[in-house]
């Protein structure tokens, strides 16, 4: 009578630790499948990566949408950081062209990358960045300034619902990564 619990405490164990080990592949795996789901769904207000190619299309001249510029620093970065504008109206279509402002309060050179997010998040699969600063690293030697570019547009078929986005841009100080292909600013304006 003995044995068989210990063979019944052996399999239960094993099946503890297979769950286990199970438990912990899809919690790996859940981070990859999220950012997946995300980008195909346009959800959470990821926007791209890369540059959108603008074609000329029909401005809808008869919808206005509002949109918010929201700037924030890391509390390690040591640099200004604002929108040009904090509000602009726009008609889906248009090409738009604004800049974020910059500057360092740094006495040595840093490296910024900027990440954004809009929101509500299913408005972010309408708003494409034809250039836009956060595509590259950010590169200010000790005291400059700079004009960092954006240019967007927004997609007509926008739902009905959405009338305001807000685009919101967390600077980050990733200056001891090392930073390949940004271009310095030097002089101050």
């Amino acid at each position: 009578m003995s044995q068989h619990p210990v063979r019944s405490n052996q399999k239960l164990i094993m099946l503890l630790i297979a769950g286990s080990i199970g438990m912990f592949g899809f919690g790996f795996a859940l981070v990859p499948l999220y950012d997946v789901l995300c980008e195909q769904l346009g959800i959470n207000g990821k926007t791209q990566s890369t540059a959108t190619a603008y074609t000329p299309m029909a401005i809808d001249t008869s919808r206005i949408v509002t949109v918010e510029f929201m700037a924030h620093t890391q509390s390690d970065m040591p640099w200004q950081f604002v929108p040009e504008v904090k509000r602009m109206q726009v008609h889906p279509g248009e090409l738009i062209r604004t800049s974020f402002n910059a500057k360092s309060l740094s006495l040595n050179r840093t490296v910024g990358q900027a990440i954004p997010s809009v929101s509500p998040g299913q408005g972010a699969a309408y708003f494409h960045k034809t250039e836009c600063f956060c595509f590259n690293q950010q590169v200010l030697t000790a005291n400059a300034d700079a004009a960092l570019p954006l240019i967007f547009y927004i997609d007509p078929d926008l739902p009905q619902s959405i009338s305001t986005l807000t685009l919101s841009y967390t600077l980050y100080n990733i200056t001891d990564n090392g930073y390949v292909g940004a271009v310095e600013q030097g002089a101050a304006k």
